[in-house]
Parts: structure tokens; sequence; C-alpha cells
């Protein structure tokens, strides 16, 4: 009897040990050594540093196809670009892929270029803007098809159509609203067309305009576009906007990839130096953003060609480091990080994205 429990006692003490390295779920204990989930990453340690966002911006969309009279039985000089290209905006900064610039910064740059509506879908002109913007891509689009088609054409109130497809107020026993919208996103070092999108969104109800359907929308007054207004959304045309913007979105999302974030050089001088600020000779226009750091350097001697007088060299010595505080078109105010004794001529450089 003594034996059996002797024995019976060693069993349960030789087993227990491998008990205790079984997991919670069931499997193994790693052999000694072997680094956990909890040891390779510890409590209160960040995550690890993503890249930053691609950073775009939209032109108005192009609707060039769209007849004047279909526009103008929305309103007064409706631009039913401008209103697509907002509420595709508005999805892109909801899905935050994307960084999207903001709106009135892309019209000053289009102002001071002289940029023109017949401009909205060429990826040249794009380009342009967008390397002046210091964005890694632009995004430009196309209305092909905004209207409704109708089964009973014999009922008035149609015409401005586009291929059978009009803005009428009158009453049709069933009404379709279809609209058709593409965007390409441009590369703005080669205006290369890097990823494409389109939107199809259709709607359709009995006894019902175009522009009827529910809600208080009454159109839209001296040019002002809002599709993105619950009231315009309820009416069958806003519901062919609302669809075919958010399928047209998720296509631009699903190009995220494609877009490269651009290294941006930045080269200048001091400026001013007044009490804790250094003022910079360089500012958006060169990609400086606020929150970048430049170092500060002090130019000690100029190498030239003997032959050309071209300068080939700078040696310099480092003086601090500052970082952005304040931004313009072609100035940056900076506060020191490190360092002291800045003056006017010394160089700053950085390199960010």
């Amino acid at each position: 009897m003594k034996k059996i429990l002797w024995a019976t006692l060693f069993l349960v003490t030789s087993l227990a040990p491998n008990a205790g390295a079984q997991t919670a779920g069931g499997g193994q204990a790693p052999p000694p050594g072997t680094p956990t989930t909890a040891a390779a990453v510890p409590n209160g340690a960040p995550p690890p540093a993503a890249g930053r966002k691609k950073r775009v911006a939209v032109f108005d969309f192009d609707f060039t196809a769209i007849p004047t009279a279909t526009i103008a039985q929305l309103g007064n000089n409706v631009d039913i670009g401008k209103g697509i290209t907002n509420l595709l905006v508005k999805y892109l900064v909801q899905d935050g892929t994307y960084s999207v610039i903001e709106r009135n910064a892309l019209d000053k740059i289009m102002a001071e270029q002289n940029f023109s509506n017949s401009d909205r879908a060429n990826p040249n002109s794009a380009a342009k803007i967008g390397k002046i913007l210091g964005v890694d891509a632009m995004i430009v689009g196309s209305i092909t098809q905004f209207g409704n088609e109708t089964k009973n054409q014999n009922i008035g109130g149609g015409g401005g159509g586009f291929g059978g497809f009009g803005l009428g107020g009158v009453k049709h026993s069933n009404t379709k609203a279809i609209v058709n919208i593409d965007a390409r996103i441009v590369d703005i070092d080669s205006a290369e067309i890097l990823g494409v999108a389109e939107g199809h969104g259709e709607s359709s109800r009995s006894s019902t305009s175009l522009t009827g359907g529910g809600g208080n929308w009454r159109g839209f007054g001296a040019g002002n576009v809002d599709f993105g207004s619950s009231d315009f959304q309820e009416t069958i045309l806003g519901e062919a906007v609302k669809a075919s913007v958010e399928q047209m979105s998720a296509g631009l999302i699903a190009n995220a990839p494609k877009l490269q974030a651009r290294v941006i050089i930045v080269s200048g001088l001091v400026a001013a130096v007044d009490g804790g600020q250094v003022v910079l000779n360089v500012g958006a226009k060169s990609g400086v953003k606020v929150g970048d750091q430049l170092s500060i350097e002090r130019i000690t001697r100029t190498i030239k060609d003997p032959a050309t007088g071209q300068v080939l060299r700078q040696l310099t010595q480092p003086v601090g480091v500052v970082r952005v505080t304040d931004v313009d078109d072609v100035s940056a105010v900076c506060a020191p990080v490190s360092g002291s004794g800045f003056k006017v001529g010394d160089a700053a450089k950085t390199v960010t994205q």
C-alpha cells in the first residue's frame, strides 16, 4: 500500500511543472529565453511610428459635358463641379487615409497662377499647381452624366436634356436620376496618371420630379451649391449624387498605396533674429511646414572653382536646431530647440516629408 502511495505522489510531483507550463490557450509555453509578446512590446511603449499621410489636393471637377440648359434648372450659375468636389473632399477627410489640402490654400494658388476652368481636367496644369502646394498628388475629375431618365417622355416640363437626360420639374410617372463621374490621381512630377476611380449613382421613384422625393430642398440660390445637405440628398438626384461620389471616393482610397510620399530638401538662410525668434527666407512654397525642425549652420568657408569661379562647396559648422512655429508662402518663424547665437546669413537645412 505504501509503495502505491509513494508511486502516486512521485507521479503527481513530476507532472506539476509541465501542467504549469501550459498556456491559457492550451498550447505549450515557449522554451526559456524565447521573448513573448509582452516582453517584445512592454506595457506603455508607444506603437511603431507610422509614415505620414499622403497629401492631396482636389481640383473642382470638369462638367463641360453637361448642357448649360440642364445646369440652369438647378439654379443661377450653379457650379456642379465644385459641388461634387466639396462632397468628395468631405468623404476623403472623414475616411482619414489622405491629408487633404484646405480649399482656401488651393484657391489662392490657382488665382495667383491665373488658373482657368478649362484646366480643371488637365493633368499638366494639376501637376504644376501640385508642385507649388507641395502635395504628393493632385486629384482631377469629370462629370460625364448628370440628369434623369423618364419612361414617359410625352409629359411636359423636360428640356435641356443630355442625350435623353434632363432636369424637368414636371412630374413623371417614373423618374430615374443618373450620375456618372470619374477621377484621376496625377503625379505632380511627371503628370502621370497614378490611379483612376469611377462613380455611378442611380435613384428612381414613381410620380416625382428629379429634384423631388423628400426633404425641403428648394434649389440652390445665387450659385451656391451644397450637395452634402440633407435636404438635397433626400431628392432622387441627391441620392444619385451621393451614391456616385461615395463609390468614387472608395476607389480613390483604394489607390492610396500607389502614391509615394515625396521627400523635400529645404535649404534657406536666416533672414532675421528677433529675441527668441529666428526668421527664415523659405516658407510653404519651399515645402516648409509648422513643426519641421531645421539645422542651422554657419558658413565658415566657400570654395570656388579657380577656373570658372563657380561655388564648389561651402564648409560649415553647426550652430543649433530650430523648430517652425509659423509659416507663410515665402518665410518661416522658428523657435530655437538647441544652440544659440544665431545670425543673419546662417544656412538653414532640413530633409522633410
